[in-house]
């Protein structure tokens, strides 16, 4: 662990004060990581929004001390923020997402749980080989899950494709590049026929970090777009997804033994 403050999430291990927290919520949009905060913590105080990377410390109502912390979009970014979430002493990490279902019954505003990843991200690949399990840590997982049962809340518990392209990588081809590359071409349908739940761009990387690194890191990430039958985010429901998907977050961690 370190003192300094660190280049990137500017604050070090000094700055989270005498009950430092072990577990963060890691969100890739700076409103969200602000909201989390605002909503759901008590004594909140702000570390830093070096580089737009906001970062929020205070308890929750039970008392346990917690991190609210900006990844960026996609996984170079996120891979730097946990490097240095780590440094300082985190030693688990729940990603809060969107994402966009690949499968007819995932449904926009419900959250998908993640299991494990199909990574096919870059930035994975200078943490780990290829080969090396995406793997999301059971534990957390099963406490992910219970949360959302309990909430009642419509979730789903799978596979996760984690691509490093929003647009291009998930068969996007309504943008400024309408033209995929042919390997791209029914990479979405292939992805279906193997039970892969949803696409996102983030936790696939973390989950290889995890295991390299030696920390738990789970994911859920409340569903916007539902590719099936378009590409658009359906923003009349995004709000519900991702507030969805916060609400399990802190219900697991406010009853983690």
């Amino acid at each position: 662990m370190t003192n300094k403050s660190l280049y990137h999430i500017g604050f070090g291990q000094d700055d989270l004060g005498a009950s430092a927290p072990r577990i963060a919520l890691l969100s890739g949009d700076p409103e969200r990581a602000c909201l989390i905060a605002q909503t759901y913590f008590q004594d909140v105080r702000l570390l830093s929004e070096n580089r737009g990377l906001n970062s929020y410390v205070g308890n929750l109502s039970n008392g346990r001390s917690i991190l609210s912390a900006t990844s960026g979009m996609g996984a170079p970014s996120l891979s730097i923020v946990v490097n240095e979430l780590v440094q300082v002493g985190i030693r688990q990490i729940i990603r809060i997402g969107t994402c966009g279902s690949i499968q007819p019954y995932v449904t926009v505003g419900s959250i998908v749980i993640s299991s494990a990843a199909l990574c096919r991200q870059g930035a994975a690949n200078d943490i780990a080989p290829v080969e090396y399990p995406a793997a999301a840590e059971p534990f957390l997982t099963v406490a992910l899950i219970k949360a959302a049962r309990e909430l009642e809340i419509e979730h789903y518990v799978g596979i996760t494709a984690s691509v490093d392209t929003f647009y291009e990588g998930q068969e996007r081809s309504n943008s400024a590049n309408p033209n995929l590359m042919r390997s791209l071409h029914g990479i979405t349908e292939e992805y279906r026929r193997l039970n892969v739940l949803n696409y996102e761009m983030e936790c696939g990387t973390l989950f290889k970090m995890a295991g390299v690194y030696n920390f738990a890191a789970a994911a859920v990430c409340g569903v916007v777009a539902q590719r099936t039958f378009a590409e658009n985010v359906i923003l009349s429901k995004k709000d519900i997804a991702v507030n969805n998907a916060i609400a399990t977050a802190i219900h697991a961690i406010a009853n983690l033994e």
